[in-house]
């Protein structure tokens, strides 16, 4: 074995560890960290809204035996899960604060829709004492819990993901690698994002815990 030959391994294991050392100290890592914690929180956003949108066709079904005539409301919330169901959830949208509006309104307005529905129920007492639609009903409140927490958990991550990408030095190491800052859910009150909320939809809405 030549010297040279011994010599080139020792050289390429120093430039990989003040490689490390570097993008360490850059803030590259966490950066990256970050933007897995994102990822994974939007993930979950995105399964308790898909858990929300397999709940309508069984609560539609119920509702109808005991309110046939409110056509009006099964038909908003129709058009509200189709619309819902057909934004194509891909990672792009995390960086695209277009789609993530779109995706943000069609889920508020399934959410609208879905309160109508339950609001259907305080007219009709036999729907109300239906053993099926109270299981539903119990079903959707805890998933509508579950997404605003959901929702709550991604809001912080991107805050976090976004301060970082804006602060120095990192903001740097950012731009060197085409790393941005990412869009957010609008919350209406900031108390939202520390507090989980609770569900009522015997008044025809939802509201968070204050």
């Amino acid at each position: 074995m030549t010297r040279q030959s011994i010599i080139k391994p020792i050289l390429l294991s120093a430039v990989l560890a003040t490689s490390t050392v570097g993008l360490t100290g850059c803030g590259y890592n966490n950066l990256q960290a970050q933007d897995e914690q994102v990822t994974a929180s939007w993930s979950e956003v995105v399964n308790q809204y898909q858990r929300r949108s397999d709940l309508v066709p069984n609560l539609v079904k119920v509702v109808q035996q005991y309110a046939k005539q409110e056509q009006e409301v099964f038909t908003q919330v129709a058009e509200a899960r189709s619309r819902a169901g057909g934004i194509t959830v891909t990672p792009e949208v995390l960086n695209d604060p277009e789609a993530m509006e779109r995706y943000a309104a069609a889920q508020e307005q399934m959410t609208g829709a879905l309160s109508r529905l339950m609001a259907v129920s305080e007219r009709y007492p036999e729907l109300k004492s239906d053993a099926l639609f109270q299981d539903l009903q119990a079903q959707l409140e805890g998933t509508e819990n579950r997404i605003a927490v959901a929702r709550n958990r991604y809001i912080q991550e991107v805050q976090g993901y976004n301060t970082t990408v804006r602060q120095f030095p990192t903001n740097i190491t950012a731009k060197v690698f085409g790393m941005s800052a990412k869009p957010n859910f609008s919350v209406a009150n900031e108390k939202e994002i520390s507090t989980a909320p609770s569900v009522d939809f015997d008044n025809g809405g939802s509201k968070a815990a204050q």
